[in-house]
């Protein structure tokens, strides 16, 4: 934690320290199985604070979150950040009213992602809880979450991310087939919201399918 590097440390000890209660509360919950998923905080407009990889999130503390830039490059240390910290910089630089980014694997998230894969989104409709994404006013709306496909090459990822944000639709969220959830908010409490919300409307939407299976 170093100030030399570029950034404030006192605001690096207060994002990790917020990064590492909503891990915990995310491991207690059963969404990150096996030291999976990431989370990761804008420390200011170039750098991020941000998981290390590897770590089992019910038990971060300060020094399981690292700084990167907004390249992905590690600044000051020589941890290895998430694999996937290139998905969480793409949302920093191209929605820059981002404060938190947050992915999880819970089962409902992976099992959708499998589900709908071939619709290539969730078309969420009629859903009251809708309205705990932010503009969204009304149950009476179309919240669309994209299902990305797969792959261990972060640039495609990124790609198909770019790809749907450069077609002008909404994006508030997404799924990777076979893999869980991204979500992100202008706060964490925000992103922790928004990342609740579509955890149980995309169970309601596996429910519905089983029940008029």
């Amino acid at each position: 934690m170093n100030a030399s590097a570029g950034y404030d440390p006192e605001r690096l000890a207060i994002c990790a320290d917020a990064i590492a209660g909503a891990a915990r509360n995310f491991a207690a919950l059963g969404w990150t199985p096996a030291t999976s998923s990431n989370f990761s905080m804008r420390l200011d407009s170039g750098h991020v604070a941000i998981t290390v990889s590897g770590r089992d999130k019910g038990q971060l503390g300060r020094e399981d979150i690292m700084v990167v830039d907004m390249h992905d490059q590690p600044v000051g240390e020589h941890k290895r950040p998430s694999a996937e910290t290139a998905l969480h910089t793409q949302v920093y630089r191209r929605l820059p009213e981002t404060g938190a980014v947050l992915h999880t694997h819970s089962r409902t998230q992976s099992v959708a992602s499998r589900l709908f894969a071939s619709d290539k989104r969730v078309r969420l409709q009629g859903w009251e809880l809708q309205k705990a994404v932010s503009g969204y006013a009304t149950h009476d709306s179309t919240l669309d979450i994209p299902v990305f496909a797969n792959t261990q090459h972060m640039p495609e990822l990124v790609d198909q991310v770019d790809a749907w944000l450069d077609s002008g639709q909404p994006l508030h969220g997404y799924l990777i087939d076979g893999h869980g959830l991204y979500t992100w908010g202008r706060s964490i409490d925000e992103a922790r919201r928004h990342l609740e919300a579509l955890e149980f409307l995309l169970g309601c939407e596996l429910d519905l399918r089983r029940l008029r299976s």
